[in-house]
């Protein structure tokens, strides 16, 4: 009996789920992380994706998510799987050698950007060492270590600024962080013209001593700080449409082995900091799901029904609340697709590797990640119905 009345339950949400699929309207959206060069792997899932024929009404993203997302949203050409691997290709540097194992090969180019930094996105200080108090350089006085200024001038090549506005799909919010008031900033091309300034204020992580950026009077640090996975943001930011979501998450959710060094130890600690943490936000939404659903069932059942005069008042009393609610705050999560990115081996700055060869295997290994995101979610979704 217990078991029958679990499948009932179960056919009674689904069917108001049918009901109100009917009624509300759907978003696509892609979340993009922060993660330096790996978000090369990011080209890669998109490219996938696109192959696919998903077409998204969201793109969002935080630090180098951010700077995908606009590529992809303000694509100059019109096609955006094209110019954003063409700008991961001319972001990769050439210099290291592409034979090298992988694991002498992410030294080489993390040291190689360090040291030249990258000449289309951030260049060091020190080449220019006349800065600071009475042209004599004082390294006490830095607040940062690489000028982001040259990756502006990389993203004028393939974004069209004029497209990010409110009647350009996809729609582009992208975060970053206030550093006086420890606030999420969030930009959205609905709401305002987004331009170069607003994508690289998304990206300045101090972490690595990229400069932040001052824009309409705020001082702007990577989004990354506050959260690397916007997904609330995306929420806040278009709460009356329901969502059926894409992450990207570049930091392994699972490592298996334990650290063995110290450097090991870093790593780590870095992937949990940075990694997918949406999870519960996930299953909050699907809890308040199921009540939004029986709450819209009743309201419609009440408002149909013949009321005496005091219970018409009083349903007209809460009528404004519960749009509030069920309208207005009431986006549901009704499905969502983790393309996660794994590693056979650790490397502590994987995320400033630029090599041409790295690039080319983040791309390629992205593609094949999403193509196998889609294949789960499809048998899943067979499954089911």
């Amino acid at each position: 009996m217990k078991k029958e009345s679990g499948n009932s339950g179960q056919m009674a949400v689904r069917e108001l789920k049918v009901r109100h699929i009917q009624k509300i309207q759907y978003e696509t959206v892609l979340i993009m992380q922060g993660g330096g060069s790996l978000g090369a792997y990011e080209c890669g899932v998109y490219k996938g994706l696109s192959r696919h024929g998903i077409k998204f009404d969201i793109v969002a993203g935080t630090s180098i998510g951010a700077i995908n997302a606009g590529i992809i949203a303000g694509s100059k050409s019109g096609e955006p799987a094209k110019d954003l691997e063409d700008f991961w290709m001319e972001m990769a540097e050439t210099v290291t050698p592409p034979l090298l194992p992988d694991n002498l090969r992410c030294i080489a180019s993390s040291s190689y950007a360090a040291i030249y930094g990258n000449v289309k996105a951030f260049a060091p200080v020190w080449f220019n060492i006349w800065q600071g108090n009475n042209g004599s350089f004082v390294p006490s006085d830095l607040t940062y270590l690489y000028d982001i200024a040259p990756l502006k001038n990389t993203l004028q090549k393939y974004i069209d600024f004029s497209k990010l506005n409110s009647n350009n799909t996809p729609r582009l919010i992208v975060t970053c962080t206030d550093i006086k008031k420890s606030e999420a900033v969030c930009f959205d091309s609905t709401t305002e013209q987004i331009d170069a300034d607003h994508l690289v204020a998304c990206a300045g992580f101090p972490f690595y001593g990229i400069r932040w950026t001052e824009k309409d009077g705020r001082y702007l640090w990577d989004g990354a700080l506050l959260s690397n996975t916007p997904l609330r943001e995306v929420i806040d930011a278009s709460p009356k449409k329901d969502k059926k979501v894409y992450i990207v998450n570049l930091f392994p959710h699972v490592q298996e082995d334990l650290p063995q060094n110290m450097i090991d130890v870093w790593h780590r600690a870095r992937d949990i900091m940075h990694t997918d943490r949406t999870d519960n936000n996930v299953r909050m939404s699907k809890v308040i799901s199921r009540y939004l659903l029986l709450m819209r069932e009743m309201h419609d059942i009440i408002s149909n029904a013949s009321l005496s005069e005091d219970l018409h008042e009083r349903f007209l009393k809460i009528e404004k609340e519960y749009h509030k609610l069920a309208d207005y705050r009431g986006a549901i999560i009704d499905q969502i697709t983790k393309i996660e990115r794994s590693e056979d081996v650790h490397y502590i700055l994987e995320d400033a590797d630029f090599s041409a060869a790295t690039v080319k295997k983040l791309i390629k290994q992205g593609e094949e990640d999403a193509e196998k995101a889609l294949a789960k979610t499809k048998t899943k979704t067979e499954k089911n119905n």
